[in-house]
Order: C-alpha cells, then structure tokens, then sequence
C-alpha cells in the first residue's frame, strides 16, 4: 500500500516537472532583465531606448510649426513718407510751386534733342513746343508738367523721359514798401512765405519805422481789400513766432514811418532855405577872406 501510494505520487511529479519548470524559466527572465543594471546591458551588447517625455517632442514641433508674429504694415501716407527721398529746402520748394505766366522752364527729352530747349510761359499761361503745339502749364507743378509732356510726346518717341526744371521764379510775387531799406518787388519760389522773410528780404526795417504798426494788405478779386495789423517789432526782436503770418502772391507788406519821421519831414522842406543861408553865411564868416584895415589879408 505504501509503496503504491509513493508510486502515485511519483507519477504527478513527473507530470507537473516540466510546467513547474517553465514557469520557474519565465521568472528567472524576468527578474533578470529586471535587475540588470544599464551598465552590464550595454556590455553585453543590449540597447535600450532612452525613457523621453512624450510631451517634450510634441511641445518642440508645437513651438517650431507655430508662425512668427509678423511686423505690422505701415499706413499708406507714413509708408509713402518713410520710402519719399530727402529734399533740400530749395528742391522742396521747387517741387510744391505751381507755374504761371513769365516763368521759364527748361524741358529735356532724353535722347531726343529736337524736342529739348527753354520755354518762357506767356501771358495766356502755355508754352509752345515744338511738334506738341502750345501745352497750358498754368496751375501744374513739375512733375505733373514731365507727366503731361511726355503723354504729348509718346506720339513720335518711345517711352519718352523728360526731366523739367524751372530756370526763372517770375509769377508769383509780393511787394514790401514803406520804411525798409530795399522796398519793391520780390519773386516767390513757392506757393507762400511769411512776414519774416520778407522784412529780412526787404533789407529791415529803417530807424524810421513804426515797426508795431505794419499792415498786411491782400487783394481780393471781388474788389475788397483785406487789412491785418502786424508787429514786426515782436517777430524780429521779441522773437514771438505766433504773430508772423504767411504771405501769398500779391500781398502787400507796408511798414509805416513814425510820428517824429513824419513831422521831420513836413519841417525839412521850411527849414531847408533858412538852414541853407545860415550855412553860407557861417562858411563867409570862417573863410574871412575880407582885407583888414592894415591891408593885409587874413587867414
């Protein structure tokens, strides 16, 4: 009985051996793989993926698909500023005047000299060209003049370059007269100036002047004339730009004399006679050229 019982037991044991022995294989795999330092799995020629954050990938190609802020676009007017050539005061003016009767431009056509050359403006406002009959330049400023010219001119040439420049400043003017050292006429090379300028130009005021009780005088078509009071003693001396007003073609700059230059000058055309024989008479009385009593004459 003892013997059957060690047989039957024997018999499961040899049953269960081989699952009892896998089973101890799978563990021994992976407790080994699990202990194995990363040193020896290199050694032994085992590569092992280094653990990365999956978030860090997706954050880089995140930051490196999302587009860079752009600039923002300029409003027309300052882009058209910011990209304007540089002017000199002269050039600027130059570009803003607009012509008119007795000015003189000189057009030139590049290439073509037969359609080059100086034109005086007349009195109706238009220059005569050759081949293009007489072109009204009233109101135009330079650039719209080479514009003009060269829409006149594509009928016999090929994409015409024209370069205008005006030689003579003769349309536009104003007059300064009164108490100044150079009073008269004077051009204008753009569409205004102001008071200053033109008491500078007129050569300053004189000793004279009433210089707080000037006048700017501007004609109007309508037959009124408009009077303002200007203080070119505050302009000039007192440096108060506020009060120095623009002038425009055809205005008229008076400056007054003074009460005392006034009266001086109603008295000099009296006194002048009277003032004249006095001084002959004391020029008679210095020289002494009389013989005296002794016969001698006296020196």
């Amino acid at each position: 009985m003892q013997r059957k019982l060690n047989l039957m037991i024997l018999s499961i044991l040899l049953v269960l051996s081989p699952a009892w022995a896998q089973e101890s294989n799978n563990k021994g795999v992976i407790t080994a793989s699990s202990i194995t330092p990363p040193s020896q799995q290199q050694a032994s020629g085992q590569s092992q993926a280094p653990a990365v954050p999956v978030a860090a990938p997706v954050a880089q190609a995140a930051s490196k698909a999302e587009p860079q802020a752009t600039p923002q676009a300029l409003p027309p007017a300052a882009l058209a500023a910011a990209t304007a050539p540089s002017l000199t005061p002269l050039e600027a003016e130059a570009t803003r005047y607009t012509l008119g009767p007795d000015d003189v431009v000189a057009i030139q056509i590049q290439r073509h000299p037969e359609f080059s050359g100086t034109f005086p403006v007349n009195l109706e406002g238009k220059i005569q060209m050759q081949f293009a009959g007489d072109i009204d330049v009233t109101g135009l400023t330079k650039k719209e003049l080479a514009d003009k010219i060269a829409k006149l001119v594509s009928n016999y040439v090929i994409n015409p370059e024209v370069d205008v420049t005006i030689l003579e400043y003769r349309s536009k003017y104003y007059l300064v007269i009164g108490e100044v050292n150079r009073p008269g006429k004077y051009y204008m090379r753009s569409e205004t100036t102001t008071v200053k300028d033109a008491i500078v130009e007129a050569g300053l005021p004189m000793v004279s002047a009433a210089m707080r009780k000037c006048s700017l005088i501007t004609p109007a078509k309508n037959g009124k004339v408009k009077t303002k009071k200007v203080n070119i003693y505050d302009i000039l001396y007192g440096g108060n730009l506020n009060k120095n007003i623009e002038m425009r073609p055809g205005d008229t700059l008076y400056v007054p004399a003074t009460v005392m230059a006034k009266t001086f000058r109603v008295i000099a055309p009296i006194t002048e006679p009277v003032s004249s024989a006095a001084s002959a008479q004391t020029g008679l009385d210095t020289l002494n050229t009389r013989p005296t009593t002794t016969g001698r004459t006296r020196y």
